[in-house]
């Protein structure tokens, strides 16, 4: 199976600066650069990162899915991330208290200082300087850091279904997260 498009690895970085920064525009558009917004589900006030989140994991995995059904995309050619769970438990509790404590992901973080917000500009100072601390540390993590290795899991292969099954099952599940976050905005933040 041949993808119909094929570019060069220049075409290819050229176009993931293009997409990264309609990416990032979007983010700051959706008010995603302010830290009070990103937090702001931490303190149940705000859900527009789950709401951006559930809607970009939906979209992109139709997305995905569809282009393979149709032959357009091959699978096999698409890196997945292989899981490596206990690390990543471990990894993903580090990165939600930064983002608790600075307001701010990596990439909105970019896009925070891409709109002049100085605390954006710490907390990617952060973001470097604990990277490069786990690379001095790596080989005194490295035995934890490949350990639980599931390989590249899927949710579709590890319940044995059909990726559409999930795929719909995800978006109800979203849909009536979306519905139960509008009914809290409404009798809880904004009465």
């Amino acid at each position: 199976m041949m993808a119909p498009f094929e570019f060069s690895e220049m075409a290819g970085l050229g176009l993931a600066v293009l997409f990264g920064a309609f990416f990032g525009l979007s983010l700051e558009r959706a008010g995603l650069g302010d830290p009070h917004k990103l937090t702001g589900v931490f303190y149940f006030q705000d859900f527009t990162v789950p709401k951006v989140m559930f809607t970009a994991i939906v979209v992109a995995g139709t997305g995905l899915y569809l282009l393979a059904d149709l032959h357009l995309l091959d699978l096999s050619r698409v890196y997945f991330v292989p899981t490596f769970f206990w690390p990543q438990i471990a990894g993903g509790a580090l990165f939600g208290a930064g983002f608790v404590v600075s307001g701010y992901c990596p990439g909105t973080a970019v896009a925070g200082l891409a709109s002049g917000k100085l605390d954006a500009l710490v907390t990617m100072i952060g973001v470097g300087a604990g990277s490069l601390l786990f690379a001095v540390l790596f080989s005194a993590l490295e035995g934890f850091y490949v350990s639980s290795d599931w390989g590249t899991e899927t949710l579709q292969a590890l319940l044995g279904v059909n990726h559409w099954i999930v795929l719909i099952v995800l978006a109800a599940l979203a849909g009536g997260m979306f519905k139960f976050f509008s009914w809290y905005e409404k009798r809880v933040v904004h009465p």
